[in-house]
């Protein structure tokens, strides 16, 4: 890493932020970007992809009002609010068909309605954030005590990971960057029931996701009927028993933030454990993600998005410790941020996105979703550097 300090190159990369950003978002304005187009190398709307319109559903599409949400906050711009109320009003259409969509209201509603509310007190931002919410606490299984993660409709391309898994019954390490829709929820209307379903969720993910030395599984499969745990199938990462990077990204930012939100010391215990695999991970790969923290050495695969959520992660896990622990992770958060702003980054603002080396999912027969744009890298990159700033808008 060269010789710069954190501070000179937090700055640097901010002045880079905000003129990128800025001609991005006059670019974009309310398209929902995913990726950027192979071709031409810009974002097309998520719309005009091969999903057609049911891509408006993709769990994706809070990340760019989120960006947006959070650029708002550091500069005091009105396009940024502007537009993003605009992609807002674009995914209202969710909320009037529940078939379009799963447990990930909270990725898609925090970051767009629950980020609206908060910075402008717009009440109808509060009303989609606590629709989304009523939605989301009602895939909860009582007798589980998990919140089911896919609806019927996709059993068929989940199929694949599962197995002989009844999709009903499927829980994932992503719904803990979910569940802060319930926390929020409860301590805006002061109804626990929200609060309790979360924390029921968060402590069977405890329970059955993260393992004992801080690795995770992706997906836990329960009897719907029962509760009974079933297995542990593979999922997004190399197989069954691996280490897929962006879940560990997931366990190590939701742990904290369930800690943010209740209080509870074995939440930020675990989020803890799990930061402290993925540093240790990391920190002999040049502080760069591989998809799967127990891939084989050949083919060499990174995912930047891993990255970026782990940084968040870790900054979020120094707030909530003393001082001296709090400078061990915001070190790491910021050894991971420079290097992936080294190996990834594209600062020319006439083009779109601003990190490549995102990957879907390892298993990825066509390479079109491996080390790629992708947008929720670019959300966590500038949540992790203006908070950095401390200019960023809490949006968990």
């Amino acid at each position: 890493m060269e010789r710069q300090s954190n501070q000179e190159w937090l700055d640097s990369v901010y002045e880079k932020l905000l003129a990128k950003m800025k001609a991005e978002c006059q670019r974009v304005g309310t398209k929902i970007p995913y990726t950027t187009d192979k071709e031409d190398g810009t974002y097309h709307d998520i719309t005009d992809s091969a999903m057609g319109e049911h891509a408006i559903g993709n769990w994706t599409n809070g990340f760019w009002p989120g960006m947006l949400w959070q650029m708002y906050e550091a500069t005091g711009d009105e396009i940024y609010k502007t537009t993003a109320v605009g992609v807002e009003e674009r995914l209202d259409v969710l909320l009037r068909d529940s078939d379009m969509v799963n447990h990930d209201l909270g990725f898609l509603f925090l970051l767009s309605s629950v980020a609206n509310y908060r910075k402008t007190g717009n009440r109808e931002a509060r009303r989609r954030g606590l629709l989304a919410a009523s939605l989301l606490s009602s895939r909860y299984n009582p007798d589980g005590k998990f919140i089911r993660a896919w609806p019927d409709s996709m059993a068929d391309i989940m199929g694949r990971m599962l197995g002989d898994g009844d999709i009903r019954g499927v829980v994932i390490i992503d719904c803990m960057m979910n569940i802060p829709l319930l926390y929020w929820a409860s301590e805006e209307t002061g109804d626990p029931r929200f609060k309790k379903i979360a924390v029921s969720h968060a402590k069977t993910a405890q329970q059955y996701i993260v393992r004992p030395d801080g690795s995770c599984n992706h997906i836990i499969v329960f009897d719907p009927d029962t509760g009974e745990y079933l297995n542990n199938p593979g999922g997004q990462g190399y197989k069954q028993g691996s280490s897929w990077s962006r879940g560990q990204s997931w366990a190590v930012y939701g742990f904290a933030l369930s800690y943010r939100h209740t209080g509870d010391q074995s939440f930020l215990d675990t989020a803890k454990q799990c930061a402290h695999y993925c540093i240790a991970n990391m920190a002999v790969n040049d502080w760069l993600p591989l998809v799967d923290y127990r891939q084989p050495a050949e083919p060499l695969k990174y995912d930047s998005t891993a990255a970026m959520c782990t940084a968040c992660g870790l900054l979020e896990i120094a707030a909530h410790v003393d001082k001296e622990e709090a400078r061990f992770y915001t070190e790491a958060a910021y050894r991971i941020l420079r290097a992936c702003d080294g190996k990834f980054a594209n600062w020319n603002p006439e083009q779109d996105s601003i990190l490549t080396g995102g990957t879907y999912f390892y298993h990825d027969p066509t390479g079109d979703n491996t080390e790629v744009p992708i947008i929720y890298a670019d959300y966590y990159f500038i949540e992790a550097v203006l908070r950095l700033k401390g200019k960023y808008l809490f949006e968990w």
